[in-house]
């Protein structure tokens, strides 16, 4: 969330009287010393979890590259560690994304392929969604043969509240095109990303 980011409804300071609000509601002062600049802390770690409001994760995808001598087999990036907030909880999710596609004619650059994830992670999120997300990204501006997203995560709005079972993660993937319809692809895909490494 950019301070100038003119489609805001709410201002900065309203935000900011938000904070206050709420630490009073947990039972604190917000005028004590080490509070006086709270508020003001949490408005700026907004502005860094939430920025993929701001972004287009497509606009990633846009400048590919053709000369490739013809690679028509998968790609997979493996490992996007990525932060996300629950937009039941406002918890955090942390994990890490795996991304794959079979290229048609032309390819990205990887950092890219990272860029996506971050800029669809960084708002409010189910993970169900998010996958789906990055998939349909992938797909709708690449037109790639074939796209996979596996994303293995822990949701902190079962370890510290609620259930309070650590040591848990959610898989979730999504397969579009030939990795949803070759068993053969889907296999080679999820055998690369090898979720089972722990």
């Amino acid at each position: 969330m950019s301070d100038d980011a003119k489609h805001r409804p709410v201002s900065r300071e309203q935000a900011e009287e938000a904070v206050r609000t709420l630490l009073l509601w947990a039972g604190e002062d917000p005028k004590r010393e080490g509070l006086l600049d709270t508020p003001k802390r949490v408005v700026k770690a907004y502005s860094d979890w939430f920025r993929g409001y701001d972004e287009d994760p497509a606009e990633y995808l846009r400048r590919t590259f053709e000369e490739v001598e013809g690679y028509d087999e998968m790609i997979v990036l493996r490992d996007i560690e990525f932060e996300s907030h629950c937009e039941h909880h406002m918890a955090p999710i942390i994990g890490r994304a795996h991304v794959g596609y079979v290229p048609t004619d032309r390819v990205v650059g990887i950092s890219k392929l990272a860029r996506v994830v971050d800029g669809f992670a960084r708002r409010f999120q189910v993970q169900e969604k998010l996958t789906a997300q990055i998939a349909h990204c992938i797909e709708d501006t690449l037109r790639p043969r074939g796209v996979g997203v596996v994303i293995d995560a822990s949701h902190e709005c079962m370890t510290t509240r609620g259930v309070h079972k650590r040591g848990v993660s959610m898989v979730t993937s999504q397969m579009l095109g030939s990795f949803r319809e070759d068993p053969r692809t889907r296999s080679e895909f999820l055998r690369f990303v090898g979720v089972d490494r722990r």
